[in-house]
């Protein structure tokens, strides 16, 4: 998604810096027990590109074909091309960039709404018929792609000829193809040839089944409009809910066996390089120790106790935080089941994109909080909606 060199820091070790600075804050060692986990596919490591909202939402696909296909043999998982997706998008955003005289932002991020465009049009192949890397690296390293496509498209909407040539599309289409591979038009799977929109049906995956739900106040409640952030470069519609009714859907959604694909903000502090998220609130959030500290010091090297205290995000705070840019779309993850800390606490379950890394193996753990306060959007199944919002936001 947005803010690309924060992706780029993450992919260059599974342990990085954010790209904003964020106080230290000394975490309890917590301990997770799992209430409900919906199947998902292997982690997988989007390294130093800012595709995070195409491994994200080919995740949440993958787990939409588990179980709309009912399949039970892990073995059996599908594991779709992220580079597919990838590949149309780029063309695409290139072709509209020039379109609009270069009045688009052009760079690696995105939105889950790209893929399930690209799914809807052009459908989905496996990862091993275009794995993306055409270019001489086992993880994806796309600083060098993605310079040469920004400088070419610039170029071309200056239009130095007066006139575009027949060949630059052509051309730039085979920039893609030389770093990513070319699109495959049919290919096998257990012995049967497919096309990209055959293998969609195939896995029963239907575009028109999926709805993106938001939650501000600048648009009214309970209709659709185009989130103003660079990353929703084609414009993408999504529904606008009161946030209690978002976290209900979301809650909805995991208890019934579906899973999200979540774009949020991870500028925050509290969301850690080490597979937690909780919207921390800095200034009530205790370091100090006990009194007996107080008056005769700490022993020496031992970590000072540190009672987390949680911020309590509102429709207001959203606003606000939106308005004033500090929640934006950084990073697309898979939220796919709950889970309880040793207190009891809930937490959401969260797949990451960035290997398994963390004390976790690339799964986060969320608190209500932050989702509820950090949340751009998700994408879900109309179906896992409850049948009386879906009802007010006349979806059948």
């Amino acid at each position: 998604m947005k803010k690309l060199l924060t992706f780029l820091a993450f992919g260059f070790v599974a342990v990085s810096v954010f790209a904003q600075p964020k106080p230290a804050i000394q975490f309890p060692d917590y301990k997770f027990t799992t209430v409900k986990a919906n199947p998902i596919t292997p982690v997988k490591n989007q390294y130093r590109s800012g595709t995070c909202w195409a491994y994200s939402t080919i995740g949440f696909f993958e787990s939409e074909a588990i179980r709309l296909c009912k399949i039970t043999d892990t073995l059996k998982y599908p594991d779709f091309s992220e580079f597919f997706v990838v590949s149309h998008s780029y063309y695409e955003r290139g072709l509209k960039y020039v379109r609009l005289d270069g009045h688009l932002t052009f760079g690696a991020g995105s939105e889950a709404d790209d893929v399930l465009d690209v799914i809807r049009d052009h459908g989905i192949v496996p990862n091993e018929a275009m794995t993306g890397m055409n270019y001489g690296t086992e993880l994806p390293v796309q600083g060098e792609l993605d310079a040469i496509l920004k400088g070419f498209v610039e170029a071309v909407a200056k239009n130095p000829n007066r006139t575009l040539s027949t060949a630059w599309q052509r051309a730039y289409k085979s920039v893609i193809d030389e770093y990513l591979g070319k699109c495959p038009e049919s290919f096998v799977v257990d012995g049967k040839t497919y096309t990209p929109a055959s293998y969609r049906d195939a896995m029963k995956i239907n575009p028109s089944d999926y709805v993106t739900i938001s939650s501000f106040t600048h648009h009214p409640f309970y209709t659709k409009f185009a989130i103003e952030v660079c990353d929703n470069w084609r414009w993408d519609l999504v529904y606008n809910v009161p946030i209690d009714e978002f976290m209900a859907i979301v809650d909805n959604a995991v208890n019934n066996g579906y899973t999200l694909a979540w774009g949020a903000d991870v500028s925050h502090p509290g969301f850690t390089r080490n597979g937690l998220a909780i919207l921390v609130d800095a200034a009530a959030t205790s370091t100090a120790g006990s009194d007996q500290e107080h008056w005769v010091g700490k022993e020496e090297g031992a970590p000072a106790p540190v009672k987390i205290v949680e911020s309590v995000p509102t429709q207001e705070s959203r606003q606000l935080e939106f308005d004033n840019k500090t929640i934006t779309d950084d990073h697309g993850m898979q939220i796919f089941g709950i889970a309880k800390d040793q207190d009891g606490k809930k937490y959401y379950m969260v797949k990451n994109s960035w290997g398994e890394t963390g004390k976790y193996k690339g799964i986060w753990y969320a608190t209500e909080a932050f989702v509820k306060g950090q949340s751009m959007d998700v994408m879900v199944h109309k179906d896992a909606l409850p049948k009386d919002i879906k009802a007010k936001l006349g979806i059948k």
